[in-house]
Order: C-alpha cells, then structure tokens, then sequence
C-alpha cells in the first residue's frame, strides 16, 4: 500500500459522515484507511461503517476498548499501518478530493519525505484560509517555520514518508501540544515540498472534539511536549535563540486571551526566553511588539490589542493548536 490515513474518531457523531466521505472520494486509489475508535461513547463508528460500506475502498476498523487519548489513537494507527507515507486526519475535519493525489505527486515530483499544504480554518458558515510559507529541507522548516512562528506543526496538512515516524511516537496521556511530535519528524527529512492549495478543512466548532478544552492538565501538557520536543531535537545543530523562538512562540497565546490569569501565565513560562524577542524577524513587528510590551507589563496595551483582534479575526480559542 502506498499511503495510510490514520483517522482516530472519538465523539465526532455530528461529523462523521463528512470526514469519512472526504476520504472515501479521494481522488488517489492506492490507499488503506485506518480508523482508530478510542473508546467513543456516540454512533460516529456506525456511521464510519455505513459510509465506507458503499465504497470499495482499503479500510481498516481498529478499537481501543476505553478511551486513550487522541497520541494514543495515533499511536495504533502507526502501529498497524503498512503504507510508504502516512496522512493524519481528524474525524471531524474534511479534505478536498485532490488532497492525497496532489500532495504524493508534489512528494514524488520533488523527491521528498514531507510534502506540505495550505488549510482552511472552518466555523460553520464561514472560514478562513492559512497559508505557509515554502521550505525545502526539514531543518530550515523547523527553524523558521515551527519556531520562528511563519509555519504551525499541524499534524493533518502533511504527507509524511513513513521511516521519518520510526522510533517515534505521539504523547500518550498528554493530548494538548501532541502535533509537537512533527517538530522532531520534520527535522528528520532532508528534503520538503509546498503545495500552495488548500486541501484541508480544520473544523472549529466541535464542542466534543480532543481539542477544545483548556485547563489546568492542558498546561502541565504543553509543558511536558515543549520538555520533550526539546529533548528529541537536542542533537540537531538549533540555537539557543531558536530554542527561544519556539519557547516565546508557545506562550504567545497567552497574551491573546485578554486575561490577567493568562497574561500571569506568560510572565511565568520561559522568562529566559524574553531577551530575544526583538531578534524574531520572522514574526510581523506588531507581534514583537506585543510581546515587549507584556516582557515590560504593559497589559493594558496588550489588552487593547486584544480587543482589536477579536473584533476583527477569529479569537484566541482558536490560536492555540
């Protein structure tokens, strides 16, 4: 088999159909689905099931018998995977059919291990297009992309050679900050290529979905995958400064909240990384801004900035992933 799609469903019931339809109606044959229940409680493997019952496509039906975690579900997926690239995808997202087929021609083509793509940000009625800058090798990806903050580590808009996850897996127990895993599996490939389409639907507004919750567990998570990402890469030739980067671009959802318990947060997190706020040219002047500004605690000028942001874009719940 040539690629694998690992899609872990947990309380997508409301979703499922779309997702499991997008990728039944992928443009590209040789493909085995992987479906990964993590103990969901709803209909959403049902519906999986009735939906790929009328398509004559390779499909896979595995089961956690509790919930796990979304690293958990991806981790079996991997696991019993047998294809030459692997494809996330979230079960209550959706792809355009041409998402695989276009993203293995662009691999092929450029002959590389990650190819890559723009995705839409989707709040039922409306959405948002994100683009990504063009890398060609993983180390420089990593460095001006993940870290200097012009790329994300999304797990689910990259086509992905499958030796690259070997000795690698997800956070199991630690699901918020788990797309950390692609910083590691990046640095890895020594050639990436962009497709400037956007092939992947991100939907916003699953109240049951993996991410949407921010609690205190989900800080200790953020903060044992910063701790882990940082000790995968240790032997890759990144800066101190670099390392600041990605530190200082971890907490920049902090300052979007308007919050003063978030705005405290930040204060806390990687002050050692601070001193390089100016040095981030990769970032737009307002976001350096913005953060000298709360290095300084100038909060009542974040907090304005905050309010202009919300008027005119999408919100912090939406920043932090």
């Amino acid at each position: 088999m040539t690629v694998s799609i690992i899609i872990p469903v947990y309380k997508v019931e409301a979703y499922a159909e779309r997702c499991a339809r997008s990728l039944m109606e992928q443009t590209f044959s040789d493909i085995e689905f992987i479906f990964v229940d993590d103990g969901s409680p709803d209909g959403s493997m049902d519906i999986i099931r009735r939906v790929c019952s009328e398509y004559k496509r390779d499909v896979r039906f595995l089961a956690h018998p509790e919930n796990k975690g979304l690293p958990a579900a991806r981790n079996t997926g991997l696991e019993e995977s047998s294809g030459e690239w692997i494809l996330n995808v979230d079960s209550d997202d959706w792809l355009e059919p041409t998402m695989v087929e276009h993203l293995f021609n662009a691999a092929v083509k450029a002959d590389a291990d990650i190819a890559y793509c723009d995705y839409y940000l989707d709040f039922g009625g409306s959405r948002r297009r994100l683009g990504n800058p063009s890398f060609t090798d993983g180390e420089t990806m990593v460095r001006e992309g993940y870290f200097g903050g012009t790329a994300k580590y999304n797990v689910w808009n990259k086509l992905v050679r499958a030796k690259l996850f070997e000795g690698i897996s997800f956070p199991e127990g630690h699901a918020m900050g788990e797309d950390m895993t692609m910083i590691p599996v990046t640095a890895r490939a020594s050639r990436v290529v962009y497709v400037q389409e956007a092939l992947y639907h991100y939907f916003k507004l699953n109240p049951g979905a993996y991410s949407n919750a921010f609690s205190k567990k989900n800080l200790e998570d953020i903060l044992f995958n910063v701790n882990r990402t940082l000790e995968s890469i240790r032997d890759y030739p990144f800066t101190e400064k670099d390392i600041a980067f990605f530190k200082l671009n971890t907490k920049l959802p902090f300052l979007m909240s308007g919050s003063s318990e978030q705005f405290r947060l930040w204060k806390e997190w990687f002050p050692e990384a601070n001193r390089f706020i100016s040095e981030n040219r990769y970032l737009p002047l307002r976001t350096r801004m913005l953060q000298e500004c709360a290095a300084h605690n100038l909060f009542f000028l974040v907090r304005l900035y905050c309010f202009a942001v919300d008027k005119v874009f999408y919100g912090f719940h939406r920043l932090f992933r």
